[in-house]
């Protein structure tokens, strides 16, 4: 991967991981435009560089994640991300599989895209205005609704904002949850594919960490990807907060049934293999 894909990529991740678009949809797209060989390092460039998006909002909402004195805010997160924890543990090898089937992608990119054109439809008068009103068990379903979003083209975001909304939350609070459980969420998935999971078959078979330092070429593109990733990250996260206080999702529904047709194109003229 050269530095320009990865600054490329970076940007991708950066705008869409936060937006209720698919961040995998557009890694496929832009992968698939670039040419870029999809090998064991790009596989884990594409999870490993959420590392980036993670410490944006940590940076952004700092004096949340910083404030030790309200212990609640840690444990709501720690209760939201256990349905992601024991899923991914169990079906890790299936969402590897899914996430190189773009046919999956599509599909998941325009039903998630007709959802959002309706969704404020569904879920009227919202109570919680505030992440202190948020329990336990709220915080618990949520994270049971981020856990659809681990099929592919899905959206993390989209996902766990409706998950949200259905709980009764405002859209800028479902919007701001679904940052803060996306810290927990895409950190364990990143430490996973760094430190745990083993890229390739047999005896040639790495660990992320070692892939990244394999070549002067690898670490450089991955930490330029992440920084890159973080920077953007902050525009994009800006952005659809102050966008969310005075708008529907209809825009990001039109934008995924758009994306979602690219995707089509690109697989019926060869461009990506389903």
């Amino acid at each position: 991967m050269s530095i320009i894909e990865a600054i490329i990529l970076g940007i991708v991740e950066g705008l869409t991981e936060f937006l209720p678009i698919s961040s995998t949809g557009h890694m496929i797209i832009a992968s698939s435009l670039l040419g870029i060989q999809h090998n064991e390092f790009t596989k884990l460039f594409e999870i490993a560089i959420q590392f980036g998006a993670i410490l944006a909002v940590v940076l952004l909402y700092a004096k949340k994640f910083f404030q030790f004195s309200r212990w609640q805010f840690y444990v709501k997160l720690i209760v939201g991300v256990i349905p992601a924890l024991i899923f991914g543990y169990l079906f890790s090898d299936k969402i590897d599989k899914m996430l190189e089937s773009p046919t999956t992608v599509t599909i998941t990119m325009l039903i998630g895209g007709i959802i959002l054109l309706f969704i404020d439809n569904f879920f009227k008068n919202p109570v919680i205005d505030t992440d202190e009103k948020i329990n336990y068990k709220r915080s618990f379903l949520v994270g049971c609704w981020q856990v659809i979003a681990m099929i592919p083209g899905v959206s993390r975001s989209a996902a766990s904002i409706i998950g949200g909304m259905q709980q009764k939350f405002t859209r800028y609070v479902a919007a701001e949850f679904s940052f803060f459980l996306a810290v927990p969420t895409m950190f364990a998935a990143t430490a996973y594919s760094l430190f745990i999971k083993k890229w390739g078959n047999g005896d040639e078979a790495k660990r992320g960490f070692q892939l990244i330092t394999e070549t002067a070429q690898n670490t450089t593109a991955f930490l330029i990807g992440n920084a890159v990733a973080f920077i953007v990250a902050i525009i994009a996260i800006r952005f659809f907060i102050r966008y969310l206080k005075d708008h529907t999702f209809k825009v990001f529904g039109v934008y995924r049934i758009l994306a979602g047709i690219i995707l089509l194109i690109l697989l019926f003229t060869g461009v990506i293999k389903g």
